[in-house]
């Protein structure tokens, strides 16, 4: 999420040319950003799912041509120094909606990595559970970059490392049970389905609310899914 991407819009790609564990991984964050931010009644966020081609070296070491990203969808733009100095002044409501907009963005960082987590337990008839994929296990999902820039937000949100582990935990669980409620993962596939298929280097705002809101609908989106 919020990476900085050269693209040319009128450039296409082809169908399937992206890695099935990135399209899900992406499609994490963008369900949890659109809908797990809904939920919690927080205001939407803008962002788009970009698709570029791989450069120099790395077109060559793999079988994908393409990465999907996530640009933009933070609710909290600049990390302040400390969430004291941020909400300095605050009304006590305004305060308590900061910090939850601060805590809905480390979950919606987390949910990415635990997204690719659970498509690669199901391909691989596995059981997935938060003791076997815990939070230091991210790194092992695509999520490095996702876990430091959580550990950036935790740095400013709390001072006492103890606090720190426990809140981080707290906040881990939570992006565990969005993934792994029913309608979110039907919505997660929907929109990891469509990133794979379309072909276009952008899939705008308004195409992903559509393919979300439409994927938690479904009957079963899993049924005739290929998990390779």
């Amino acid at each position: 999420m919020n990476r900085n991407h050269m693209f040319n819009k009128a450039l296409n790609r082809a169908p399937m040319e992206i890695n099935r564990k990135v399209a899900f991984h992406e499609a994490g964050h963008a369900a949890a950003i659109y809908l797990g931010n809904k939920r919690k009644k927080l205001p939407p966020v803008f962002f788009q799912i970009f698709i570029t081609p791989l450069q120099g070296e790395f077109s060559g070491k793999s079988d994908h041509k393409s990465m999907a990203n996530v640009e933009g969808g933070r609710l909290i733009h600049t990390l302040p120094s400390s969430i004291e100095e941020a909400t300095s002044g605050f009304s006590s409501a305004h305060k308590q909606a900061y910090l939850r907009a601060f805590e809905a963005d480390i979950i919606n960082l987390l949910v990415g990595p635990l997204a690719e987590a659970k498509y690669i337990a199901l391909r691989d008839g596995e059981i997935i559970n938060p003791v076997l994929v815990n939070l230091n296990a991210i790194h092992n999902y695509g999520g490095t970059s996702d876990l430091a820039s959580v550990n950036e937000y935790l740095n400013c949100f709390i001072n006492q490392a103890e606090r720190r582990e426990e809140k981080a935990m707290e906040l881990f669980l939570a992006a565990f049970n969005f993934v792994n409620d029913r309608l979110n993962w039907r919505a997660i596939t929907t929109l990891a389905e469509h990133i794979l298929a379309d072909e276009k280097n952008i899939i705008e705002y308004d195409e992903i609310i559509v393919v979300l809101e439409t994927g938690r609908r479904l009957p079963s989106v899993t049924r005739g899914i290929e998990y390779r």
